[in-house]
């Protein structure tokens, strides 16, 4: 358990190292992978994001609330990438869970952490915003082990 809380503190030391400049402000749409669903993104700060996601897997739903620092790439206008973390929380009905661990039979609830890394491009000439990322998570209660497979697309409306 020590382990991943190490990953996270080092990965929030790095957040502060640089600043890159934000191609918009906020960021909504949908959220396309291994689990599919909404995505809100929103600069608090010149290259410091949060992102809400709601997304459903397994049957069952997932709130996961992130921190992003995000850094440009030189020579490609609109394109940063990004890295960060945050936590999860999700639950299945009994009467729909489909997920292939525990006790198909039982409701559940399951409390996470997770950490994120991707490319993140705003379209210049078109309020559209494409992000493609990978987030591993560690869920920490109720059927705890990791979801290495979290690899979506995000289609956003950028204002």
């Amino acid at each position: 358990m020590k382990k991943p809380i190490l990953i996270l503190a080092v990965l929030f030391s790095l957040l502060f190292v640089s600043e890159s400049k934000a191609q918009y402000n906020t960021g909504i749409g949908l959220r396309l992978g291994s689990g599919n669903g909404l995505t809100v993104k929103h600069f608090i700060q010149s290259g410091a994001a949060i992102e809400g996601i709601l997304y459903t897997r397994w049957q069952g739903f997932i709130i996961t609330g992130l921190y992003e620092v995000h850094k440009d790439i030189d020579g490609a206008k609109g394109l940063q990438w990004f890295y960060g973390g945050g936590a999860h929380i999700g639950t299945w009905n009994a009467d729909r869970r489909n997920t292939p661990w525990g006790d198909n039979g039982n409701s559940s609830t399951v409390v996470g952490l997770d950490g994120i890394i991707g490319l993140d491009y705003k379209f210049d000439d078109a309020p559209i915003n494409l992000s493609l990322d990978w987030k591993p998570a560690v869920n920490i209660s109720d059927n705890g082990g990791l979801w290495w497979d979290e690899v979506a697309l995000s289609i956003r409306f950028a204002f």
